[in-house]
């Protein structure tokens, strides 16, 4: 059984927008073959009703959506250290250094809030739950190893 040469058509295309150059050219070097056959499955895949998608475009796609996403996480997180930095000004205008302040028994009690707090911010985030009163967390999920203690 011999194998019967599909017949070709010539054409010539002129393109001017260098992505679609460049795409051809990377496609051609995947598929290992001439850019003209690059160009032809290109159009063969325009013309089907369901094409497959293109694995370096995927790809392309998936890295602007994280460099966007990094983007935008920066801006939030300096957002964030620059109200943080606001409040913190703030707060020490407001209050007035005292005496008291360097006793060692005000600076435990404050140590020990400061722990709680940042307790209860921890248990929430790993319970994946929004803001809620640290109590009503407790409640709800008992502690496997608060039997241990």
């Amino acid at each position: 059984m011999t194998r019967r040469a599909a017949p070709t058509c010539r054409v010539q295309v002129y393109l001017n927008d260098p992505k679609v150059v460049t795409g051809l050219n990377r496609e051609a070097r995947a598929g290992r073959m001439p850019l003209s056959q690059a160009a032809g499955r290109a159009i063969a895949r325009g013309l089907q009703k369901s094409s497959h998608a293109d694995p370096d475009d995927r790809l392309l796609l998936l890295e602007q959506s994280l460099k966007g996403h990094m983007r935008s996480s920066a801006r939030d997180l300096q957002i964030v250290q620059e109200l943080l930095i606001e409040v913190a000004r703030a707060f020490f205008l407001r209050l007035p250094d005292a005496i008291v302040d360097q006793d060692p028994t005000v600076q435990a009690a404050v140590d020990r809030r400061i722990e709680t707090l940042l307790d209860a911010t921890a248990a929430r985030i790993v319970a994946g739950r929004g803001h809620r009163d640290p109590e009503e967390t407790v409640a709800e999920e008992p502690r496997s190893f608060g039997a241990a203690v």
